[in-house]
Parts: C-alpha cells; sequence; structure tokens
C-alpha cells in the first residue's frame, strides 16, 4: 500500500470497526457507534480529526451493539440495546443512529419502546475535538496542543481552538437538547410501543474551507446522494448470470464512487484516492492503479488522475521530500503539518515506480477516444519523466532503474511493497539498496513502448524507433540478468551489488502484464505462480510459502493482495494462460464472498486447504482504491475488452468461466456515446458502436506491433504493407 511504513505503522483498528468514507473524508467508529480518542478512531477531513469522541449513553451507560448496516459507503445505521434495568432479563430499549458522512457527520439517534409501558430515558452525547493530523492518529503520537474553548450557545456547542497561527472550530448543532459546554442532553419520552427521534450535526470549519454540513429535510436528497445519483447515472448497468459476482461488481462500483476526490486546484477533474481509513488522499502508484483498473467503468477517471499528476510533477532536487526533475509523487495531504508527513511537506516524491507507470497509463488512455490535442498537452509531462527514468532512475547507467531513499526519513522500499522488510533474499536476508525491482523494469519497458506508441501515432517514426529500441535493449538485458535458470523463475531484484535476490515473489506476475518477459520462459513462470507454494487457493501469496521470511501475517511477506492478483491474472492472459487466470479469478471472488462482496486490501496467506475461509489481515483498509477495482480488472481481462479507438476498433476475446454465467452490460462508456456489451461464453455482441468503430475479435495490437511496422519500414528493400 502506498504511504505504508512497517516501522510506523498504525495498530488494529479492533474488531467491528465500521469505516465510513466520502471524499477526502472519512469516519471510524466501534461496532456501537462510538469514536474515542484512546483509539484509532473519529471523524477525518482534509487528514485532520475533527471528532475524536462521540460518546452515546443511555441513563448512563453505553449501547451493546447488536447489528451494523452499511448501505451506502458513507452511511451505516447502528442497533444497539440499552443496559439491562434491574430485574429484567431484556431491556425493552432498541437505540438505532443513522450516521451519515460528509464535511462532518449527521446523525440520527432514534429510541424505540418495546413495551407496552410508557418510558423514560435521558439520552446524552459527549463530544471531544483535538484536532489531531492523520498521522498523529495513526501512530499514537499525538504532539500539538490546542488551547480550546468550548461555549454553549443555543442549540449549538461551538468549539474553536488555536495553534500557533492556525485556528480551527467545530459546531455541534441539536435541536431541543440541553447544550452544555460538557456535551449534549436529552430526556426522551417513549410511547409504549412507539419511538422518540433527534438530530445531531457536527460541521467542522477548518481554515474557512468547509461550509456547514448540509443535510436537507424530509425527502430531498443529500448532497452524497446527489453526488452518488450522479455517478451511478454514467457508469455501466452490469448484470450477470453468477449473482455472488454481480454483487461484488456492484460494491466494487460504490466503494469507487466513493473514493473519487477533487483536484482542489481544478475541480472539474476527479481522481482516485487510494483507501480508507489512512489514506484518503492522491497517491502516484496506487491512484494511477486503480484509474487504470477501473478504465471500463470511468475512462475519465484515469485523465483527471494523470492530469493531476502532471501538474504537480517534480521540478528541482530536494533530497528531503525526494523530488526530482520529472518525477511523479508518491503522495500528498493536505492537513497535514510539516514534519509528520512523509518528506516533511504536503507531497512526497519516495516511489521507484509512479513514474514509468505514469507515461504507461498514458499510453492505455491514448487508446480510448479523448481528443487528440489532451493527449498531445500530456506529452511534454511523459518526455519529462521519460528523462528521470534515463537520469535519475538509472543511478549507475546500466539500464535498469534502481532506488534508494534520499534520507533517513523517507521510505525504505519504494515499490508496491514499500514495508521495510518487503524485499528479502530466499533465506530471508534482507536486500540492500539501490535496489532495481524486476516489476519495475516491466513499468520502465511499458513506458518506453507507451511513448513510441504515441509517437507514431503523431507520425513522428524517429522517436518511435528509438524508444522501441530501448524496450528491445531492456527486455533482453531483463532477461539475462533476472532469470534464475536453476529455479525457473526471475529475481525479485538486484540488489546493491548486482546479486540476483533470489526469493520467489508474486513481484514477477506484473513483467507478464507487460510483455517483459521471453516467451520460452513464460510458462515456468506460471507453473511457479500457479504452484502450492505460492496459490493459497485464495490467490497468490506475495511471497512463496518455501522462502525464509515467509509468514502468511505478515503484509508483505507471505499475504495475499487482490490488485496483485488482478495484475498477475491479466498478464497471465497476456501469455495464453487462460485456465490458470480463470482459477485466480474465482478463487477471488470466492474471497469477497466472505466480507460482503468487498475485497479487502489484502487478506492473510493462510492456505484454503487448511483454513476454509480467507483471514482478514488486521490493518488492511476497507474500502481501498486498488482492490476495489480488483473485481472490474478481473473481468475486463475475461471479456478481453480492449478498444483502440484512434483506429476505429474494439477488440474483444472472452474467455469468462462457465461458472460466471452470461454478462450483460448496458451504459457503458466508449468514446462520446454508451454501449451494450453481451457475452455468452466465447461469443460476444456490441451495440450502439460510435460511428466508424468496428468489432473485432482477438487481442487488440500490442504497443510494441506498429512500431515494428515503422522500423521495418524504414529499412532497405522492406515494406510496410
Amino acid at each position: 500500500m502506498a504511504g505504508w511504513n512497517a516501522d510506523t505503522s498504525a495498530g488494529s483498528l479492533g474488531v467491528g470497526t465500521v469505516t465510513l468514507v466520502d471524499g477526502a473524508a472519512f469516519c471510524i467508529s466501534s461496532s456501537n457507534g462510538d469514536m474515542s480518542p484512546e483509539y484509532p478512531q473519529g471523524v477525518f477531513v482534509d487528514d485532520t480529526r475533527v471528532l475524536s469522541r462521540w460518546n452515546l449513553t443511555v441513563d448512563g451507560g453505553p449501547l451493546e451493539p447488536l447489528a451494523t448496516k452499511s448501505k451506502e459507503p458513507y452511511r451505516a445505521i447502528f442497533v444497539g440495546r440499552v443496559a439491562y434495568t434491574e430485574g429484567q432479563a431484556d431491556s425493552p430499549l432498541i437505540v438505532e443512529r443513522t450516521r451519515e458522512l460528509g464535511a462532518g457527520i449527521h446523525e440520527q439517534v432514534t429510541v424505540r419502546n418495546y413495551s407496552p409501558n410508557p418510558a423514560e430515558c435521558v439520552v446524552s452525547i459527549r463530544a471531544d475535538v483535538d484536532f489531531a493530523d492523520l498521522f498523529e492518529v495513526k501512530e499514537a503520537r499525538i504532539q500539538r496542543k490546542w488551547e480550546q474553548h468550548r461555549a454553549a450557545t443555543g442549540d449549538h456547542l461551538v468549539i474553536r481552538a488555536s495553534w500557533q497561527e492556525i485556528h480551527k472550530e467545530v459546531v455541534i448543532s441539536a435541536v431541543a437538547a440541553k447544550v452544555t459546554a460538557d456535551g449534549l442532553t436529552y430526556t426522551a419520552l417513549v410511547p409504549p410501543h412507539g419511538q422518540w427521534s433527534a438530530t445531531v450535526t457536527v460541521s467542522p470549519t477548518l481554515d474557512d474551507a468547509h461550509p456547514a454540513f448540509i443535510h436537507p429535510d424530509g425527502d430531498h436528497l443529500s448532497p452524497r446522494d446527489v453526488r452518488r445519483r450522479e455517478w451511478v447515472s454514467k457508469i455501466p448497468i452490469v448484470r450477470m448470470g453468477n449473482p455472488a459476482i454481480e454483487r461484488t461488481l456492484l460494491r466494487s462500483y460504490e466503494d469507487l464512487g466513493a473514493l473519487r476526490i477533487e483536484d482542489p486546484d481544478h475541480p472539474e477533474r476527479i481522481v482516485v484516492a487510494a483507501g480508507a481509513p489512512w489514506f484518503m488522499a492522491l497517491f502516484g502508484r496506487d491512484s494511477l492503479w486503480a484509474s487504470i483498473m477501473a478504465i471500463p467503468v470511468d475512462p475519465s477517471l484515469a485523465l483527471g488522475t494523470i492530469q493531476t499528476l502532471a501538474d504537480r510533477q517534480g521540478s528541482v532536487v530536494n533530497p528531503m521530500s525526494e523530488e526530482e526533475p520529472g518525477k511523479i509523487l508518491h503522495e500528498v495531504r493536505l492537513g497535514v503539518s510539516t514534519g509528520l508527513a512523509l518528506g516533511g511537506g504536503s507531497a512526497y516524491y519516495g516511489s521507484v515506480d509512479a513514474t514509468p507507470l505514469f507515461v504507461a497509463v498514458l499510453g492505455e488512455v491514448s487508446r480510448w477516444g479523448f481528443a487528440p490535442d489532451i493527449i498531445k498537452a500530456l506529452l511534454p509531462s511523459a518526455d519529462r519523466a521519460l528523462d528521470w527514468i534515463r537520469h535519475y532512475g538509472d543511478r549507475d547507467g546500466d539500464g535498469f532503474v534502481e532506488y534508494k531513499r534520499l534520507n533517513n526519513h523517507g521510505l525504505i522500499n519504494q515499490g508496491w511493497k514499500d514495508s521495510w522488510d518487503g524485499i528479502n533474499f530466499a533465506d530471508g536476508r534482507l536486500a540492500e539498496p539501490p535496489i532495481a525491482l524486476c516489476e519495475v523494469q516491466a513499468y520502465v519497458y511499458a513506458a518506453y513502448q507507451a511513448r513510441a506508441w504515441m509517437a507514431y501515432d503523431a507520425g513522428d517514426v524517429a522517436t518511435a524507433t528509438e524508444l522501441s529500441a530501448r524496450a528491445d535493449q531492456l527486455k533482453k538485458n531483463f532477461n539475462e540478468q533476472f532469470w534464475l535458470p536453476d529455479r525457473g523463475y526471475y529475481a525479485v531484484a538486484l540488489d546493491a551489488g548486482k546479486k540476483q535476490v533470489d526469493a520467489c515473489a508474486s513481484n514477477m506476475g506484473h513483467c507478464l502484464l507487460f510483455g517483459l518477459i521471453d516467451e520460452d520462459k513464460a510458462p515456468l513462470v506460471a507453473e511457479r505462480l500457479m504452484s502450492p507454494e505460492m496459490f493459497s487457493g485464495w490467490g497468490i501469496r506475495t511471497l512463496a510459502s518455501d522462502m525464509g521470511a515467509y509468514n502468511p501475517a505478515s503484509y508483505h511477506n507471505g499475504s495475499v493482495w487482490p490488485h496483485d492478483n488482478a495484475i498477475i491474472a491479466a498478464g497471465l492472459l497476456r501469455y495464453g494462460f487462460v485456465e490458470e487466470a480463470q482459477r485466480i479469478s474465482t478463487a477471488l471472488f470466492d474471497a469477497a464472498e466472505y466480507s460482503q462482496g468487498r475485497l479487502p486490501e489484502l487478506f492473510c496467506g493462510f492456505s484454503r486447504a487448511d483454513l476454509d475461509e480467507p483471514v482478514p489481515y488486521p490493518t488492511a483498509c476497507s474500502p481501498q482504491a486498488w482492490a476495489a477495482t480488483t473485481p472490474i480488472q478481473l473481468v475486463k481481462s475475461l471479456m478481453g475488452y480492449r478498444p483502440d479507438l484512434a483506429r476505429g476498433e474494439l477488440w474483444m476475446d472472452p474467455a469468462l468461466p462457465e461458472s460466471y454465467g452470461d454478462l450483460h452490460i448496458s451504459n457503458a462508456p466508449m468514446g462520446d456515446g454508451r454501449i451494450t456489451i453481451d457475452i455468452s461464453g466465447t461469443t460476444a455482441i456490441i451495440k450502439g458502436l460510435p460511428q466508424g468503430v468496428q468489432m473485432r475479435y482477438g487481442t487488440r495490437p500490442r504497443m510494441d506491433d506498429p512500431i515494428e511496422l515503422a522500423k521495418r519500414a524504414t529499412q532497405p528493400g522492406r515494406s510496410s504493407s
């Protein structure tokens, strides 16, 4: 996960924790709806905790949790029971708390009386605010002490705080409550078999940036519901013969919609936040992967992510933030104070893979029908990214891109497995940086091909040929220097001494996706990935179980990551391993059934043969962007769904397992229009294609195919016809 460093990781949120998310805001509470500052709980807006305590009591006692239901990612209902009364086995009073998250929270409290007698009770809410930075909460090291002033004014409790020159405010509104500086109190008279209700709203003002929480009365939709309805109206409608898979896809759509955030400088651009609870911000690697995996649902997310990252592309050398000219950032934080965020500021650039991924994703986006001038405007950023690859990424001039952090506070490992112990040898020893990861070379290979493709499209054959040659040389060198012939798989990396880091890891599966692996070696790689040591039955482990560092309950050394598996499945399909890709896909959809259709960031790597349910990883983000987009990517890959609208083509090559049933998709975005797709077995029918676009069966031409034609055209005696 982007931004994770196991040296400073948060503890478990606890059993039954409920997370709500809406854009850049999220809320973490216990199973009865309470939030306590003793735990990493609260309401967070722009990386600042605007509500640290929110405890509801009835007659002085907390609620006993009974059930929690979250229909939308930003709304939940908590059902609890009032503590037993003297002489009774069961309390007749049940409390429902309906909470909606936005720029704050709106909560309706309802007490239901299941007794034939009237009931009177005292409902109290205690609220506290600490305005702690997200990292202070996550790492349990709150440093700043704000000077607070609490004032009760009519129906409002106003909490103002200041620290140095910064001023913040939270207003808690509760009509008909007794409001004091300590909290809110109601005396509830509940009729027999009746109910009593009250509503409370919490609205923060952070540097005058947030308006009061808006929640309309009556039958009107809230802003969150309006935003969700707009999102639903423009995304595909999916019907699947297998209802469980359809349910998982719909949950993915919901979570993806909730994880969308605006670029503050360009509100029309929507990007994908990395995940809740700790990564509700723009990340280079995560946002790029999530947006490109979600491209058949909403292509504008990928374009918006690329444009926003381009605006923040590195321009200077800054060892503290690890910024370098042309480099794509790792993460952006909005409200985190200097010294707490990675790099000591709002942006941190310690990622080795975001920069080549940026170019590779742009190449794919260029095939989805956006106006040529939009793509053309991004080419200078792509060229600066390639300059970074050559001048900063390749530290020693050997053609491979390596990483080594530029200060003692940055991430030790800077690929997607960025925990401090994530890259190791087969015997468990840690690799020493500079480290050249195998998958990063695949991303660089894809970046060269993507930029060559776009140059060829623009008629610049010379640039296309030059970049294509770079890609060819990289592939040759990679297969010579990363391949372990006696083991039948690729080294996960080369270390500081250019020694092969010989652990068997899932990283090499990414190399399949981008075509970096030689054809003759692909069967051995596929066999190793699907071996019992790698494939747990729920998915492919990050590290084989016969490796020295293997731990099924670790973050990166034996766990199963859904997005990693989606990438590997797509790579297996590229090399013709259809059955293996289907097996991975089915395993992940099976796993989703155990978490209400939502795939978490990761789960433990225990074998399915030993434990017949996937074991949750305690601190996994949920919802998380590239986990939410994994089901979409799996189905897209098995559909063989790849447009190339610049050439007037939409390619389909269906390979959905029979158990998935027939697939019907309507309202699918395609260029300026919407199409309908019906797939039964290996047959696909498309309706509503844009004018001039034809459907073709088979595999869409790879990015190197027209480049090869161009190269042959420039050779004496050769023709491109």
